[in-house]
Formats: C-alpha cells, sequence, structure tokens
C-alpha cells in the first residue's frame, strides 16, 4: 500500500505571542492545520482573528513563538537564516493584496524572468518558454510586453501570480488576491488560481476575509480568535435520476485537548454563553444551556 504523503502545510498547536513593554497579545493561540499536497484551500475569517499572523509564519516572514509549523518539508520554528532564504526563494510563492507588488518599471515578461533569474533558473531560450508558459497559463499573454501601468487590475494580479510561481514552488500563499477587485474579475483570477493548482499540482492557500471566495473552493477553514473554529468541505453526489449536485457540509474543528468553538449561529440561535451542559449520548454529544431541561442536541 502506498503511503499517503505528508501534508504541504502542517500546523499543530501553532503559537504567536506579540509582546511591547507594557501588551501582550495572542495572535494564534493554538492553531491547528493541515493542507494535503496539491489541495487548494481557502482560510476565512474576521480583521484581528490571526489570518495575517499565519500566511507570515507559513511564508516565513515572521517565526511562531510555540507549536508546530512545517511548510513543504520546512520546519518553520527551527530554520536558519540561510535556510529561511533558500525556502524563500524556492519553496513558496507569494501573491500580495496590492497589484503593485509587480515592479512598475518592469513588463511582465521581465517581472516574471527576474524571479526566475533569482532562483537560478533556466536561462536564454528555455527563460523565454517558460515566461511565455506561464502567461499563457494565466491567461495574459497579451500583456507580454507591457508594464503594470498598461494593465488593467485583473491582468497585473494574473501576472503577479505567475511571478507568484516562476520558481515552481511546492506552496503558494495568497494574501486577499482578489481584495481589490471588482466580482467579475475576482472570479477570473481565481479560475486562474484553481488552473495553477490543477495544472502546475501548486498546494494553494488563499487567506481572505471575503467569504465568496470560499465557494470557489472545496475546502474552506474560518479562524476565529486565533484558532482554527469550523471547516466547510465542499463535494458533488449524484442523485437517484443520474443528475449531480454540490453539498457542502460544516464541521467544528476538534484539537488535541478536546476543545473546540461552536460556530456563532449556535451560540447565538440556541442563547448559548458563559457555561453549558453537555450530556453523553450513545452516538452523539448533546449541548444546552445551563438553565435548560430539554435543549437541544
Amino acid at each position: 500500500m502506498t503511503p499517503t504523503p505528508a501534508p504541504d502545510i502542517d500546523c499543530v498547536d501553532l503559537v504567536r505571542i506579540f509582546r511591547t513593554k507594557d501588551v501582550e497579545v495572542q495572535a494564534l493561540q493554538g492553531l491547528t492545520l493541515r493542507v494535503g499536497r496539491g489541495d487548494m484551500v481557502a482560510v476565512i475569517g474576521a480583521s484581528g482573528s490571526g489570518k495575517s499572523t499565519l500566511l507570515n509564519v507559513l511564508s516565513g516572514l515572521d517565526q511562531p513563538s510555540a507549536g508546530r509549523a512545517i511548510v513543504a518539508g520546512h520546519d518553520m520554528l527551527a530554520m536558519g537564516r540561510r535556510e529561511r532564504l533558500a525556502f524563500q526563494r524556492t519553496s513558496v510563492g507569494f501573491v500580495w493584496q496590492q497589484t503593485a507588488r509587480i515592479l512598475p518599471y518592469l513588463t511582465a515578461a521581465q517581472n516574471i524572468a527576474a524571479v526566475i533569474a533569482i532562483a537560478g533558473g533556466p536561462r536564454g531560450a528555455a527563460r523565454t518558454r517558460r515566461v511565455d508558459e506561464l502567461l499563457d497559463l494565466l491567461g495574459v499573454g497579451e500583456v507580454r510586453d507591457r508594464t503594470a501601468a498598461e494593465m488593467s487590475g485583473g491582468q497585473q494580479q494574473r501576472v503577479a501570480i505567475a511571478v507568484a510561481i516562476a520558481n515552481d514552488p511546492t506552496v503558494l500563499l495568497a494574501d486577499e488576491p482578489t481584495g481589490e477587485l471588482d466580482e467579475a474579475t475576482s472570479e477570473e483570477v481565481l479560475g486562474a488560481m484553481r488552473r495553477v493548482n490543477e495544472e502546475r499540482g501548486v498546494t494553494t492557500l488563499i487567506v481572505t476575509h471575503d467569504a465568496t471566495v470560499s465557494d470557489q473552493v472545496r475546502r474552506t477553514v474560518q479562524i476565529r480568535d486565533g484558532r482554527t473554529s469550523t471547516e466547510v468541505m465542499r463535494s458533488t453526489r449524484v442523485d437517484e435520476l443520474g443528475a449531480e449536485y454540490a453539498v457542502a457540509e460544516e464541521f467544528a474543528v476538534l484539537d488535541r485537548v478536546g476543545r473546540m468553538q461552536l460556530p456563532a449561529t449556535f451560540t447565538e440561535s440556541l442563547d448559548l454563553r458563559d457555561r453549558v451542559r453537555l450530556t453523553l449520548e450513545a452516538d452523539h454529544v448533546s449541548v444546552r444551556r445551563s438553565d435548560d431541561t430539554e435543549g437541544a442536541s
């Protein structure tokens, strides 16, 4: 039997604490997240939930305070400066929210070629072919010789994705990649990211506050208060007449010590707060208000 490959992103009990002279803030409070090889996952959450901190840790821009974080086989807690530099050059690609992250004084082709050169990739005609392949993959071949000022916002962002994968990374991280775009353009950019994921097999993690992005991926993870709280898994099923239909199922995330966060819609609907009653049934756990003798399960 072929062993299951290790996940490309493996975070367990991840903690990041920021300290100032008088204040200590836990941005990540024991977060657990695994993203399998070749998966495409969206991480959503409100402002201040820990999304940006998580992305900074996974990209090697920040170092966690405790726990475990393995990205593309690299231990983010243990890596030294030299390994971190090699990791950022060859193992991970990053797409920022701001489309201006592509160098404005270079053309689209020159932006991509520069990254290939820095990563020690092919030269000459081989480099040119790779640049053109990436532009075609992202559907922006027509802007090959244009600078950012001569492109639309959607074109700029798709070029930015091509730049991010120019070093042939194992993992692609995206920070609000559609945050500055309208709905139609956002769909084009997300479609381009899906092509990269499917055709190149690049493990992709999209961090966003926009819940509509989650509809474009099979798995959505929600972060709340520095922890993963719920996951939504999407799949396609076939009914008795042979017609396909989409199914989305929501799951609460249970960590290693038995903690989980109930969705806000549940707690608000049942007015759950402070303390709750837990009852172990034959095949489920019942959760009730502490003053509820009937309750719900």
